[in-house]
């Protein structure tokens, strides 16, 4: 009989949500994205940052199969990123409503399950159910009979991302979810976003310009400049070393007050 120790079995390995190898995006005849390589792993918070067109929004938009790479590979969850992943919920930009909207909150998260179809949704118990379930996992079932127009943006920040919980994600994409919102209101929104992480299992790409509400929420901060990126936790990241390389030009970080301040980079 062999007195040999059993080898432990290595654990599997998790698959990422979103694989990004080699991304490559040109708009307009220009580099957009240029060699860009990141993981994002389940039940992470990562902040994407980086000054006006050095392509956030467009990345969101490659994930979600909207916007076609010149060169590289993005996959979702191992599979090609493609139109109308139920895998993924997306809540874009913020747009202003006009105050004389009578469009109900409930309607439009509605929109939600029923956007991609034409004529009105056929009504039914299971997609009222799901409707007051995420309404009651954003505090929005008091929301629900109010025109839009009649709300503020933390409330109507919070409806969106009610309706991009209806397809039951694995991962969410947040474009600028804090513009426009007081200080009150973005802690609401990322405490909320928290929370969602951690009942949902799900990873979250949360497009921002000020990292500085999120210093104590986020896992990582993935950095777009000049075609480029860099991803690792905050205090890796925005740093001068770091983001001279990105910027190609000297650029000072300064840390006040528990906030930092980045000097000298085009924002």
């Amino acid at each position: 009989m062999s007195s040999a120790a059993a080898v432990p079995l290595a654990a599997p390995r998790v698959q990422p949500v979103v694989s990004v190898s080699g991304l490559r995006v040109e708009l307009g005849g220009r580099a957009v994205l240029g060699g860009v390589d990141f993981l994002i792993e389940n039940r992470e918070l990562v902040a994407v940052l980086g000054p006006n067109g050095a392509g956030k929004s467009t990345l969101l938009k490659v994930i979600l199969g909207l916007v076609r790479p010149s060169l590289g590979r993005v996959l979702v969850l191992g599979q090609p990123a493609g139109r109308a992943n139920a895998n993924i919920g997306y809540v874009p930009q913020f747009r202003a409503i006009e105050a004389e909207t009578t469009l109900r909150a409930r309607d439009v998260i509605r929109f939600g399950l029923d956007g991609n179809r034409w004529g009105p949704g056929w009504p039914s118990r299971e997609r009222e159910r799901r409707i007051d379930a995420v309404l009651d996992e954003v505090d929005g079932r008091d929301l629900a009979r109010a025109a839009m127009g009649e709300l503020s943006g933390g409330e109507r920040q919070r409806l969106l991302i009610a309706q991009a919980l209806l397809s039951d994600p694995r991962l969410l994409l947040l474009d600028e979810p804090l513009a426009s919102l007081d200080l009150a209101r973005e802690q609401e929104i990322i405490s909320l976003i928290r929370r969602i992480i951690q009942s949902r299992n799900v990873a979250v790409l949360f497009v921002t310009h000020d990292v500085n509400p999120l210093l104590d929420a986020i896992d990582r901060v993935l950095y777009l400049a000049n075609g480029k990126a860099a991803i690792g936790r905050p205090e890796e990241i925005i740093t001068g070393e770091t983001l001279s390389w990105l910027y190609g030009a000297p650029v000072e970080v300064v840390r006040v007050a528990g906030r930092l301040f980045v000097a000298g980079a085009q924002t």
